[in-house]
């Protein structure tokens, strides 16, 4: 599912285009969550922030973001912002991500939900 921000809906039924990063079209943006065995949030945070240490080295990757839920204890979020799609497929090959992955699994109670979005802007992202 493809979901555009409110902001990014009213500027489509304006008549404004969705704003291009360079040459590789619009950005390509992730919200995940990731709902863990009880008790294991801790541990799969440092995992999320051990690949956030790599992928955040990839190119394309504007933003990569590991956050926890207050109301929800085995809940990890992520959010990701990459310069394309075919970037952010790329960091998933990079070396170590797949042990990281693999490291991660077992953790993981429900699988993840995710939204994919197009990010416009706002602060932390260049134009």
């Amino acid at each position: 599912m493809t979901f555009i921000p409110r902001r990014g809906v009213f500027a489509c039924m304006a008549g404004f285009m969705i704003p291009a990063n360079s040459q590789n079209g619009p950005r390509h943006g992730l919200q995940g969550k990731v709902t863990m065995h009880p008790g294991q949030r801790g541990a799969l945070a440092q995992i999320l922030l051990e690949a956030a240490a790599v992928v955040g080295r990839a190119p394309g990757c504007e933003i990569y973001i590991v956050g926890i839920s207050e109301a929800e204890p085995d809940d990890v979020w992520v959010t990701e912002v990459w310069r394309s799609e075919v970037d952010h497929d790329r960091s998933l090959t990079m070396e170590g991500i797949p042990s990281i992955i693999a490291k991660a699994r077992p953790l993981i109670a429900g699988g993840a939900e995710a939204v994919r979005t197009i990010p416009l802007g706002g602060k932390g992202l260049t134009s």
